[in-house]
């Protein structure tokens, strides 16, 4: 049975975590943005703080799939949500192992593993107990639009992170102007590709909690990929001045 206002109540947590990360706090303290040199004790190696903190948005829902009533690939609930399982499959047993990144402070693994199981739980609570989608959803101009708004933007931001990579060789920490791809016209491609699959998420569950997962998505990566774009401009004379942060000869 599907309690529909404790999903409305996540959802508006997740619109202010977005609405607060957006307008009033300040950088995290890692990766471009770290300006304090922490203890060893606490931090952890970037692969083992992203297998960890991306772990509950994999494991929740799948959990929840496992135990639903419904046929695994009946209701297009189930296969929506085998999409965020997907996304998140590559995040943890993926992107983790490979990432190149410095340690990660314990205080910024806590809130994102919160948040990751917050967001996990939610999204896969309602597409498998509160959304109702009729016969034809398969064939609706959202649901079609929005699968293929998600799969170009995760394309776009495995490639990103590839590109990423490949700028560092193994043991490297230092940074570099990233080129190629969609970095030819922005310094955060590949958090325009993740804002993108999470629009197209939105738009295919047509749904609260993938509404404000991609708004929490927009204002928490696009505000990162203007942070980033102005840590380039200052550390790299020669960075390209007509480079644009997120949006391509936009912004």
């Amino acid at each position: 049975m599907c309690q529909l206002n404790p999903v409305l109540a996540g959802c508006g947590l997740l619109v202010g975590f977005g609405l607060h990360h957006l307008l009033i706090s300040s950088p995290s303290n890692y990766g471009k943005q770290a300006k304090l040199q922490l203890p060893l004790p606490t931090q952890l190696p970037a692969r083992v703080a992203w297998f960890l903190q991306e772990l509950p948005s994999f494991v929740v829902p799948v959990g929840l799939l496992a135990w639903q009533p419904h046929p695994l690939f009946g209701p297009p609930g189930t296969l929506l949500l085998g999409l965020f399982c997907g996304h998140y499959f590559h995040r943890t047993f993926i992107y983790a192992l490979l990432t190149r990144g410095r340690p990660f402070p314990l205080n910024v693994l806590f809130h994102a593993l919160t948040f990751c199981t917050l967001n996990g739980f939610l999204q896969g609570y309602y597409l498998i107990y509160c959304a109702e989608y009729p016969d034809e959803w398969f064939t609706d101009v959202r649901f079609t639009s929005g699968i293929l708004l998600f799969f170009l933007g995760m394309a776009i931001n495995i490639h990103s992170d590839y590109l990423l990579r490949q700028l560092r060789k193994p043991g490297e920490i230092s940074y570099k102007i990233p080129q190629g791809g969609l970095f030819t016209y922005i310094s955060g491609a590949n958090y325009f590709g993740e804002i993108v699959e999470w629009i197209g998420y939105a738009t295919a569950t047509w749904s609260p909690p993938g509404l404000a997962f991609a708004f929490f998505s927009l204002c928490f990566l696009g505000k990162r990929a203007y942070q980033h774009h102005r840590f380039y401009l200052k550390k790299f004379q020669d960075y390209p001045k007509s480079r644009k942060a997120l949006i391509p000869f936009i912004f």
